[in-house]
């Protein structure tokens, strides 16, 4: 994967050392939670809080060996079905060895919590990151992004995991100063077994795709809808299913509502308009990660940086959208989403004739 130099920069030494402590670990196929004292390996700093969401908070962690700064992300369970909830992502995690994908580095079990230690990266959330009044976001930047989505979910198929997840919240950028990113958060992934017909009842509301608000089965195209979501934001600065509650979201989703504002689209390219609108459309047409890799606008990168030199003006938009989100705590907005988003699901099924 080759990009030009003004848009991305090579991770910094620490991050190469991480990677070849990681490849070390993911030899040895850790599948479970170590039953022994975390401390006695690691120290967490209680006050570095890098995030949380509905299952805890992420610390900033160092091993004692070596120094080397972590991630501990700390989950509570209050019995087998949590439990096994987080096993379940430790053997995903466990499963992944890809640049553009969080690392798991270690993990440990007590009576009370689950504590994943993993990859430590120092960017903060890609929409954060591109708000920055300082960051002149480019459509060029934004193929780079896309791009990386793309290779780590392409990645995660490849292995036949589902994310499920996939929002911007749920994309790091590995520093301030390059433009490489990671997905993170495998806690909703399943592993797709085609025999085996997957439905699924949780995630945010603007991110689903329509299979998943009717619950019918999901699959690979389902992550990839998500994608297309997180592009159009990308480029535009606006969500494009985002109703006023969450029933008219969903019901923009299930009737495809939606379409590319004049304004908002203006200096963005053809080719940028296609790959959306091969994304977000019915799950048997929908560009598969393969398929988004070989299209048109996420290669040839070499010309592009040559073309697109305009400031987009999604980040106006972006700001806008970020600030009404803070408004809503992550961990209590996920889990009352799918609350909802059930609820969305049983009145369908009572309303809908057979």
């Amino acid at each position: 994967m080759c990009f030009c130099k003004s848009t991305f920069n090579q991770s910094n030494s620490s991050l190469v050392i991480i990677t070849k402590q990681l490849i070390i670990c993911q030899t040895s196929e850790v599948s479970y939670a170590k039953q022994v004292p975390m401390n006695a390996y690691y120290a967490v700093k209680p006050d570095e809080v890098l995030g949380g969401g509905r299952f805890g908070q992420v610390h900033k962690c160092a091993e004692l060996s070596s120094g080397l700064t972590l991630a501990a992300k700390i989950i509570k369970v209050r019995g087998m079905k949590e439990r096994d909830e987080v096993k379940n992502e430790i053997g995903v995690m466990n499963q992944l060895n890809h640049a553009n994908l969080i690392q798991l580095y270690d993990a440990f079990e007590s009576r009370t919590n689950l504590t994943l230690i993993m990859e430590y990266v120092e960017g903060g959330e890609l929409f954060e990151r591109i708000i920055d009044e300082n960051y002149q976001l480019t459509e060029l930047d934004a193929i780079v992004f896309t791009r990386q989505i793309c290779e780590g979910v392409q990645y995660l198929h490849q292995q036949y995991i589902l994310h499920l997840d996939l929002k911007p919240e749920n994309i790091l950028c590995v520093n301030s100063t390059g433009n490489q990113i990671k997905i993170i958060d495998f806690g909703l992934a399943r592993k797709y077994r085609p025999r085996e017909k997957l439905k699924v009842n949780f995630g945010t509301p603007e991110f689903l795709a329509p299979e998943v608000v009717n619950y019918d089965f999901v699959s690979f195209p389902t992550d990839m809808w998500s994608v297309g979501v997180i592009t159009y934001m990308l480029l535009s600065g606006l969500s494009p299913f985002m109703g006023d509650n969450d029933t008219e979201t969903m019901n923009n989703i299930l009737h495809a509502n939606w379409d590319f504002d004049a304004e908002a689209f203006e200096n963005v390219s053809e080719e940028a308009k296609d790959f959306i609108s091969s994304l977000l459309v019915p799950a048997k047409c929908r560009m598969s990660a393969s398929g988004c890799m070989k299209h048109s606008w996420l290669n040839n990168l070499e010309d592009k940086a040559k073309m697109y030199k305009v400031r987009l003006k999604s980040q106006m938009r972006l700001q806008r959208y970020l600030a009404a989100h803070r408004q809503w705590k992550k961990h209590f907005y996920a889990v009352a989403a799918a609350n909802r988003l059930k609820r969305f699901q049983q009145s369908r099924s009572v309303s809908t004739p057979n």
